[in-house]
């Protein structure tokens, strides 16, 4: 078996296992499938091919990833696929005529653009995410988290994009109530980012976990936010949808699910409690705030 991987541990080469190989590419094979099966719920020709494009699109930028070694593309690789998704359906279905579904597109749009630059922008200033330290190392791995990228564009960008193919010909009060939803969760993952950003940036905060502003009332209040724009999203959504089609509404369910129970919460709790499980004021913070829902009294 030619040797797929190398990495430093304890002093020992480590090879990755012909068993570990096929496991990710059967993986990454099933979840290549799940991306265009979800595509398929639009019922929307236009919706199925952008979930290929989004493939295509991670596949190119894992090559340079894998060559260099280098997760900094990862996350810029998912907001350029949340933008040329939003901006791409519009246009084949609009042109540059003006629509009323524009707004939806604008949503993930300015999500996209705000969010992808911050981690843009804390990866570089890190040097590093500490997420992919041993996934990088193993080309049939990486790989795998490319297509999982992939798959959470379209899922998560699923029913926004299915409604602006059907065409959003009235505003139905349904629609503002997603949009001041949106608007909410937006803010409140704008609003947790940057009190985070500018507490790490006072050096004597560099092991110190942050307690104050949202951080006080849910632990991850910035996941937090995020699950609930994406809910605005599913209900701006939501009156321009039929048939099938409510099962793109999946969207911000499968963005909690990652969030909550995958890449995000499930990660970081872990990691905190490795680093600041002794420390008697992070037990009390632990015990008093929530893990993801605010406590709003």
């Amino acid at each position: 078996m030619k040797k797929i991987k190398e990495d430093s541990v304890g002093g020992k080469t480590m090879k990755e296992k012909p068993k570990n190989i096929i496991i990710n590419l059967a993986i990454s094979l099933g979840v290549i499938f799940a991306t265009v099966a979800f595509a398929g719920l639009s019922g929307s020709d236009l919706v199925i091919k952008t979930a290929w494009y989004i493939l295509i699109i991670h596949w190119v930028a894992f090559v340079p990833a894998l060559i260099f070694k280098t997760e900094k593309f990862y996350d810029l690789t998912g907001s350029i696929c949340y933008a040329f998704a939003s901006i791409f359906v519009y246009y084949q279905t609009y042109g540059t005529a003006f629509s009323l579904s524009l707004l939806i597109s604008m949503a993930v749009l300015i999500w996209t653009l705000r969010l992808g630059s911050f981690l843009l922008k804390r990866v570089l200033d890190a040097g590093e995410d500490k997420r992919f330290r041993t996934i990088k190392n193993s080309p049939t791995q990486f790989f795998m988290t490319f297509n999982l990228s992939a798959l959470w564009v379209v899922i998560c960008s699923l029913c926004a994009l299915t409604a602006v193919s059907n065409g959003v010909l009235n505003v139905e009060p349904v629609f503002y109530l997603g949009l001041l939803t949106f608007i909410i969760g937006f803010s409140i993952e704008v609003i947790a980012d940057n009190q985070k950003t500018a507490f790490r940036s006072i050096p004597e905060n560099s092991n110190k976990f942050i307690t104050t502003g949202l951080w006080s009332v849910s632990r991850h209040p910035n996941y937090f936010g995020e699950v609930v724009l994406w809910m605005g999203i599913a209900i701006m959504s939501l009156p321009y949808l039929e048939g099938l089609q409510y099962w793109t509404l999946i969207s911000p369910i499968f963005s909690f699910t990652l969030i909550y129970f995958v890449s995000g919460v499930r990660m970081l709790e872990a990691r905190a409690n490795v680093k600041w499980g002794e420390n008697t004021e992070y037990q009390k913070y632990v015990e008093k705030t929530p893990v993801f829902f605010p406590k709003i009294f």
